[in-house]
C-alpha cells in the first residue's frame, strides 16, 4: 500500500457495524421524551422557585423586632426546633393604608388595636397543635414594653389587653402574653395581619366553607353581614366581616365572636389540609404570596424558609390533635363589659403545653357556635359564594360533645376553657 492510500484510508471516517441499525420502540421513545420532559420540569421549577423567592422577598414588610429576640446564625430548622413551635399572630384593626374601606379613620388610625390575638403551639414532636385565643376585652397587668420609639412604657396593673400594640408595637402585646403563659413557653415568633390581608388570605386559598346554624344579622360590620341559615363559601370582605362581626353572633360579646372565629378556623384548616394546599407548590406559593404582601414579621420569621417550614408542620398532624382554645376567664366585678384572667384554669392548659401534653376539652364550644351533625365537604377552590343550601345543623344548643382523649396521658381541660377541635365540625350561631 502506497503512503498516498494510507494517508487517504485514515482521513476516512470509520463507522462501526453492528448489523443493521433498529427502529426505537415505543417503549425506548417514551423513556427519552420522560427524561427530556423531567430535565426540563427540574431546570422550570428551580427557575419559579428563585423568582418566586426573590418576588416574595421584595413584597415582604419591615420587620418588627422583639425584646430579647435572637435572631443571629443560621435559619433554624423547623424539624427540629426546640420545644416546638410558639408563634403569636395579632389581627390589628387600623384603618390606616387599607384604601378608605372599613369605616373612617376616626374609626382607629394609626397602629391600631390588637383586635384579634391569638397564640399557636406546636408540640415537639410535632404531632399536635393548639391555637389560644385572648379576648380584647381582657382586663390584665401590662408589663414595662418598648413605646416604639425608643423609650420604655411603664408596667400597669389593669389595663385593656388590646391597647397593648396601639401603645407599645406587637413587641408589647407579646410581652403581655408572655406574662399571662408565666413563663410556661416562651414567644420567638409573631406576626400581624391587617383587614385587607385577611381578604387576601380567604381568596388565596379559594375561600372556606362554613355553616351557619341561625340567621345572622350585623349592620355595623363593613360590609354588612346578612346570613340565613345554611351553608357559604367565605371569601374576601365577606370572609372579614364573618370574622369581625360580634352583634350578629352568640350574646353580642366578644366571647362569641371568638367561637364563631372557631367556626371559621376550624373550617380553613379542614380547607387546606383537605384541599391539598400544602402539598401543592403552587398553592402553598399563592398562600406565602399573600401572606407576606400583607403581614408583618418579627425579625426570627423575616424569611422565606422558616415561614415555609412553620407552614409544613400543619400539614401532617391530624385535625383531632389541632385544638382552637379560648383563654379562660371570669367577669370582671368592676366593669360588666369587660373580664379579667380565669389563672387557676390558665394554669392547666399552658402546663400541659409546656410539656406537650395532649388536651382533652372539658367545656363547650363556646357562645356563639354550635356542633353540626353534619359536616360540609371541601369547597371546590373555584367557587364564588354560595347561597343558602338549608340549615346542616343539629337544633342550636350551647352543650358539645368533649374531644376524645388522644392517649392515656391526656389533659383533661377545666370546664371554663371552651373550644373545639379542628375535626369537630360546627356552625356559627346567629343571635
Amino acid at each position: 500500500m502506497s503512503q498516498s492510500d494510507a494517508r487517504a484510508r485514515r482521513g476516512r471516517s470509520t463507522i462501526a457495524r453492528h448489523g443493521r441499525l433498529r427502529k426505537r420502540g415505543p417503549v425506548g421513545t417514551i423513556v427519552k421524551v420522560l427524561a427530556s420532559t423531567v430535565a426540563v420540569v427540574v431546570v422550570s421549577s428551580v427557575a419559579v422557585v428563585g423568582y418566586a423567592a426573590w418576588d416574595l422577598s421584595r413584597s415582604a414588610k419591615p420587620v418588627i423586632h422583639l425584646v430579647g429576640e435572637k435572631t443571629s446564625g443560621p435559619v433554624p430548622d423547623i424539624g427540629t426546633y426546640p420545644g416546638g413551635v410558639n408563634l403569636l399572630l395579632a389581627g390589628v384593626d387600623t384603618r390606616t393604608g387599607q384604601g378608605g374601606n372599613y369605616g373612617s379613620l376616626a374609626d382607629s388610625s394609626g397602629p391600631g388595636n390588637n383586635d384579634v390575638t391569638m397564640l399557636l403551639h406546636v408540640a415537639a414532636d410535632h404531632k399536635s397543635a393548639t391555637v389560644v385565643s385572648f379576648p380584647r376585652d381582657l382586663m390584665v397587668p401590662i408589663p414595662e414594653c418598648p413605646d416604639g420609639q425608643g423609650g420604655m412604657l411603664s408596667a400597669r396593673s389593669k389595663s385593656q389587653f388590646n391597647t397593648t400594640l396601639a401603645e407599645g408595637g406587637l413587641a408589647c402585646t407579646v410581652l403581655a402574653v408572655q406574662s399571662l403563659v408565666d413563663d410556661a413557653i416562651t414567644i420567638p415568633f409573631a406576626a400581624d395581619i391587617k383587614f385587607n390581608g385577611v381578604i387576601a388570605m380567604a381568596n388565596a386559598v379559594g375561600g372556606v366553607q362554613v355553616c351557619v346554624a341561625s340567621r345572622i344579622d350585623d349592620d355595623l360590620v363593613d360590609p354588612e353581614l346578612h346570613m340565613d341559615p345554611g351553608t357559604y363559601t367565605l371569601k374576601g370582605a365577606q370572609a372579614l366581616s364573618f370574622l369581625r362581626t360580634r352583634e350578629g353572633v352568640g350574646d353580642g360579646s366578644d366571647l362569641g365572636r371568638i367561637s364563631n372565629q372557631q367556626v371559621y378556623l376550624s373550617a380553613l384548616v379542614r380547607t387546606v389540609k383537605d384541599g391539598g394546599t400544602l402539598t401543592n407548590p403552587a398553592k402553598v406559593w399563592g398562600v406565602a404570596n399573600a401572606a407576606l404582601k400583607n403581614m408583618e414579621f418579627s425579625a426570627s420569621l423575616n424569611n422565606l424558609t422558616t415561614v415555609y417550614q412553620i407552614a409544613m408542620l400543619l400539614k401532617d398532624i391530624d385535625l383531632d390533635k389541632m385544638v382552637f382554645v379560648q383563654y379562660p376567664v371570669f367577669a370582671d366585678p368592676d366593669d360588666s363589659n369587660r373580664v379579667v384572667p380565669d389563672y387557676d384554669s390558665a394554669a392547666v392548659l399552658f402546663n400541659a403545653l409546656k410539656n406537650d401534653r395532649p388536651i382533652q376539652l372539658g367545656g363547650t364550644v363556646g357562645r356563639g357556635a354550635v356542633v353540626s351533625t353534619n359536616a360540609p365537604t371541601v369547597p371546590d377552590a373555584s367557587a364564588t359564594t354560595a347561597p343558602p343550601t338549608g340549615s346542616t345543623t343539629s337544633p342550636p344548643s350551647t352543650t358539645s360533645t368533649s374531644t376524645a382523649a388522644p392517649d392515656g396521658t391526656a389533659v383533661t381541660l377545666p370546664d371554663n376553657i371552651q373550644g373545639q377541635s379542628a375535626s369537630t365540625t360546627t356552625c356559627s350561631k346567629g343571635n
